[in-house]
């Protein structure tokens, strides 16, 4: 149901459900929170997302199973339990790839907005369609994509429920990179491990504005005494000397 591979501090979750295009479920909740866990404690520097096959990248909550829940309490209990996954998601310490394989509606343009970076294969679509279905979105996806595109962005995609295609995603700036879909796997892998590294886990703390300049200097102080980063110095003079 969820695949995890980790390498070279590279950590890829792939939603492994094409039968059902990736949707979430309860059970996939549950995995979920089991495999980002195991993450957590790989000490990897970063997370790419995916989902299996071409069609979706996550299709959103799975309706059938999810029409089971007709109580008030059941409802506002599945919303907070997976805005709490998708919490997790973004509050990662290194960067988060969504590598948009296929179409992300619904909830599956929530979990893409919890990823730091999102690089979506040429002919996708991603859409707040939640709507559709006279409901909105409850995983955090409206807030975040507020942060993204503006709110006044936000409110128009999220409230009337518009699809964009890829191109259009980028113009919002709602996606970072268009691949091709011949390039589209080597070129986000690519990506995310030049990512997974820790001055990119530093670099996201700054980026993200919470830090001060103090704190700032401090992290750089910190890779500075590394031995990571002497080594590297040593193979730039080496290289110079070379010419």
């Amino acid at each position: 149901m969820i695949d995890l591979e980790i390498e070279a501090g590279l950590a890829v979750v792939t939603i492994n459900r094409p039968e059902a295009r990736n949707a979430i479920s309860l059970a996939t909740m549950d995995e979920l929170e089991k495999v980002l866990d195991t993450v957590d404690e790989s000490g990897a520097h970063a997370l790419a997302i995916t989902g299996a096959g071409d069609r979706a990248f996550i299709s959103g909550g799975d309706i059938k199973e999810l029409a089971a829940i007709r109580t008030l309490e059941g409802a506002v209990d599945m919303a907070l339990r997976m805005r709490g996954l998708c919490d997790r998601i973004a509050a990662f310490p290194g960067p988060v790839i969504a590598a948009m394989n296929g179409h992300a509606l619904g909830g599956g343009a929530e979990v893409a907005v919890a990823a730091d970076i999102r690089i979506a294969a040429e002919g996708i679509q991603i859409g707040f369609t939640q709507v559709m279905l006279a409901i909105m979105p409850a995983w955090g996806g409206s807030e975040r994509l507020v942060g993204i595109v503006g709110r006044g962005r936000a409110l128009m995609l999220a409230g009337s429920g518009t699809v964009v295609d890829a191109a259009e995603a980028a113009r919002l700036g709602l996606v970072d990179q268009v691949l091709g879909r011949e390039e589209f796997d080597a070129g986000w892998r690519a990506l995310a491990r030049s990512l997974a590294h820790r001055p990119a886990s530093e670099i996201k703390r700054i980026v993200s504005g919470t830090t001060t300049p103090q704190e700032a200097a401090e992290a750089f102080g910190r890779l500075w005494v590394t031995d990571e980063h002497w080594a590297a110095v040593e193979k730039v003079q080496s290289r110079i000397k070379k010419k």
